[in-house]
């Protein structure tokens, strides 16, 4: 469509001039030129056309050159933008006139450039913030090479590292503001006055006097350790002074007055409240010097009371006896009193955690040693209600809980030996050979009591099991301890009867002698030997055969003689009586 609209334009042109000359012609003849004449006006004519489409082929030449040559610049900038931006090469569309080709290039140059001076004004301000930011935390800045544009990748983890020196920077002035802080509280609570430079600085109002280094905080963080370790040494020598004092006010039974200075409020700084306590140890000091004979005795009593804590034995006192029993009272004798006190209370402290397990062995000693005792007691089996049954869970306890205890006291006391180079004793001697003397007694006194009571038994079963002796005869026994009572005692006749003699024997051994009553310990002999017995016609059985069938119990002498005596009073009625029991 295009086309045929100049070519009609093209058409219409030259209609144009040929009408254009036709009216020349019509002038020239009108006014009577002549054709030589004619011809020069129409050269003239012809001159000027030529000449002006001349010079528009002219300017239109130089325009497609120009274009050209933009084309050609264009796409080298296009080239090197996309170099420097990272991109792909830029490739033209196929079958596109050179105008189309320039308006394409150029544009995609100008979106290039815009793109460019983006990441750079972008990189100006994100090298700047982390200039700035790696001054104060004296870090490294990110590295990117000098007159290059940075890629996108390279501005986002640039980006990503001015954020994270953002967030560095707080978090260090937070511990920066805190450790200044912690410092500040500290130096007004002890009155510390700043030394050095770095704690005058450290107490400064100017937030930037500091660098947020690394450096820094670990400077500052041990200048708040060195506080720290100052205020502790303050307040301890506060507090033994308070002790010092304390313990001079007791000793010297000082009046009410005197201990107003212990119910006053701490002063406002350590440092003063230390000289106030200085001040009151020295005064108290004073005063102990005008009491020495009754601070030093007391002093004694302390360290008595110390000695039996730390369960010490007399060698262990020994050492110190010289200056204890020493009556000349004098400074340098109160001084020594005085070191060993403190001598034995840091001993009792380092060793109180071993004192107090020994402490807890012996509670569970004595509760196995009492569990022993009730198992001995054949009286328990009496007692109702689950108490054996509690008695035995307690007494396995136990018996599991001290090999622990004792196990527990050997690693303490191993780990206190070595610290402490030497010995732990208790009254004179280890530990471990205590406690393993303290089992050695109790194999001891069971295998004693063992015996005991195997002698016991045979001595029963002596009583129980006599030889036979005829008829009439009477036999002896040492003393024993109790006489078993029964109702058949005062039956109105007798059960059974064993005369009373004095043997050599006996009267060898102080002539006193005791009784067996023998006492019907089973049911009636049956009735079928009974009249055997009744019927045999040769002679008696003794009496002692029928021991076999009877209890011995023991019975004193006046206590038979006088049942007999409500009976009878001579040996006729003994004979009768032994004839019906027979």
């Amino acid at each position: 469509m295009s086309s045929r609209r100049s070519e009609a334009l093209a058409f219409s042109l030259v209609t144009e001039i040929n009408h254009a000359m036709a009216r020349l012609v019509d002038i020239w003849d009108s006014i009577g030129i002549m054709e030589e004449q004619r011809v020069e006006r129409m050269q003239t004519v012809k001159k000027h056309i030529d000449e002006l489409l001349h010079s528009m082929i002219m300017e239109e030449e130089a325009l497609r050159h120009r274009i050209k040559t933009d084309v050609i610049t264009f796409q080298k900038q296009l080239d090197t933008l996309c170099l420097e931006l990272g991109l792909e090469p830029y490739k033209l569309e196929q079958d596109l006139t050179v105008l189309q080709m320039e308006k394409n290039l150029r544009c995609h140059v100008e979106s290039l450039l815009k793109e460019k001076n983006e990441r750079l004004r972008e990189l100006t301000d994100l090298k700047k913030q982390d200039e700035d930011l790696c001054v104060t935390l004296c870090s490294t800045p990110y590295y990117i090479p000098s007159g290059s544009v940075p890629s996108r990748t390279q501005l986002q983890e640039l980006q990503e590292h001015v954020e994270k020196l953002v967030k560095e920077k707080a978090s260090r002035e937070k511990v920066f503001s805190g450790l200044r802080k912690d410092i500040r509280s500290l130096m007004d609570e002890m009155g510390h006055e700043p030394e050095s430079s770095l704690e005058r600085e450290s107490i400064c109002p100017d937030t930037d006097i500091f660098l947020l280094t690394h450096d820094n905080i670990k400077a500052l963080k041990l200048l708040l350790s060195q506080l720290e370790m100052k205020k502790e040494s303050l307040i301890s020598a506060r507090d033994n002074l308070k002790e010092r004092a304390t313990s001079l006010w007791n000793r010297l039974s000082c009046p009410e007055p005197e201990g107003e200075a212990f119910r006053e409020a701490a002063m406002s700084t350590l440092s003063d409240d230390i000289r106030r306590w200085q001040g009151y140890v020295e005064h108290l000091e004073e005063l102990q010097m005008a009491q020495l004979e009754e601070v030093v005795d007391k002093v004694r009593q302390e360290l008595v009371a110390l000695w039996d804590k730390c369960l010490f034995g007399p060698e262990q006192r020994e050492p110190f006896s010289v200056h204890f029993f020493d009556d000349h009272y004098t400074e340098e004798l109160l001084a020594l009193h005085d070191t060993e006190l403190l001598r034995m209370k840091s001993f009792y402290e380092a060793a109180q955690p071993i004192l107090e397990d020994l402490e807890k062995w012996k509670r569970n000693w004595a509760l196995f040693q009492e569990f022993e005792r009730k198992a001995a007691d054949p009286n328990r089996f009496s007692n109702r209600g689950g108490s054996l049954l509690k008695e035995s869970k307690d007494r396995a306890k136990v018996q599991k809980l001290l090999p622990k205890l004792e196990e527990e006291l050997r690693s303490r006391v191993e780990v206190w030996e070595k610290n402490q180079g030497t010995s732990f004793l208790v009254q004179g001697q280890r530990i471990m050979d205590y406690t393993s003397s303290q089992w050695e007694e109790h194999r001891l006194q069971k295998d004693k009591e063992k015996n005991e009571r195997m002698t016991k038994k045979t001595e029963t079963s002596q009583f129980k099991t006599p030889t036979k002796r005829p008829l009439g005869t009477t036999y002896t026994t040492p003393t024993p301890n109790k006489i078993k009572k029964t109702p058949n005692m005062l039956a109105p006749r007798i059960a059974a009867v064993s005369s009373v003699s004095t043997s050599s024997s006996s009267s060898s051994s102080g002539g006193s002698s005791t009784t067996f009553l023998c006492v019907p310990g089973r049911p009636q002999l049956s009735a079928k030997r009974t009249k055997t017995t009744e019927a045999s016609s040769g002679p008696r059985v003794p009496l002692q055969e029928f021991n076999s069938d009877k209890k011995l119990l023991p019975m004193s002498y006046s206590a038979f003689t006088s049942e007999l005596s409500r009976k009878a009073n001579n040996d006729a009625f003994l004979n009768s009586t032994v004839k019906d029991m027979l």
